[in-house]
């Protein structure tokens, strides 16, 4: 790719800004780290890999990046993509085969969406991957519009005020995983990709199911952006700001015990003055 026009190069430094006030905000990235960086080939993990590649080399502190795919066996899958980019980026990778696509298909019947055990089957893989290597974190290329879309997702349908953390402890208690790109909305991911002509790989599993729940979040929100521009950043932001006194759950905040103060001040108001 040649020089940059002053719009992408505004677009690259604040991908790389947003990335880095992430991994600042909530320690992502310690001395001495060793990241797995998870790689599907779209263009999400692509953009993660390369912000990462970028941040190793200014940050004061050392870090190690382990690129790891998991090849999950579907058919028509080019195998040869990504070791040849990895090769000629220079980044030490791992692909991790297992055969998750048949379990799938075998187990959902057709129509029925796929994401959800796929997800299951390729993260308990890849944390097994982390732990074999010593890998100390485990790098997601989640964005914020990912983040806020599974927020609405579980109120939806699960009932529960919950979304993805930047930075998570998995259940295993093993494994540390990371969302650099937290910060950076999906429309500067998809023309940050477009830009650098990242050799995308399609997934043919679950790819075409447009009718997912998920979809219909995503069309709800960007409609919403579409007649109040920025609405998606402010409800990420409410995700920072969080007022538990304000909200209805018990174990957050004691409202049993929630009683007048004696001492409080007087604030009393002359009616008739008004």
């Amino acid at each position: 790719m040649g020089t940059l026009s002053v719009n992408q190069n505004k677009l690259q430094k604040r991908l790389r800004r947003l990335a880095g006030e992430a991994v600042a905000d909530f320690n992502m990235i310690e001395e001495g780290d060793k990241v797995m960086v998870c790689l599907s080939g779209g263009k999400d993990s692509y953009t993660m890999l390369d912000v990462l590649i970028h941040l190793q080399k200014v940050a004061p502190i050392k870090f190690e990046i382990v690129a790891v795919n998991m090849d999950q066996k579907q058919p028509g899958f080019p195998e040869h993509v990504l070791p040849a980019y990895l090769k000629e980026l220079g980044v030490e990778y791992h692909i991790v085969e297992k055969d998750t696509y048949s379990v799938v298909k075998e187990l959902i019947p057709e129509g029925k969406t796929t994401c959800s055990l796929c997800s299951r089957l390729r993260r308990g893989t890849l944390y097994t991957f982390a732990d074999e290597i010593g890998a100390t974190k485990m790098a997601l290329g989640h964005h914020r519009d990912d983040i806020v879309e599974t927020f609405f997702l579980n109120m939806f349908f699960n009932g529960t005020i919950k979304a993805m953390p930047p930075k998570l402890r998995a259940d295993d208690g093993r494994n540390v995983v990371i969302r650099p790109l937290a910060y950076c909305a999906e429309k500067d991911i998809q023309a940050y990709s477009d830009m650098k002509q990242f050799p995308i790989i399609p997934c043919n599993l679950c790819g075409s199911q447009e009718n997912l729940q998920r979809q219909v979040v995503k069309d709800m929100l960007q409609e919403w952006d579409r007649k109040t521009p920025g609405r998606s950043e402010m409800i990420f932001r409410s995700l920072q700001n969080v007022v538990p006194s304000q909200l209805a759950d018990r174990n957050l905040f004691d409202f049993t015990s929630l009683k007048i103060d004696e001492t409080a001040a007087s604030r009393f108001v002359n009616v008739v003055n008004i």
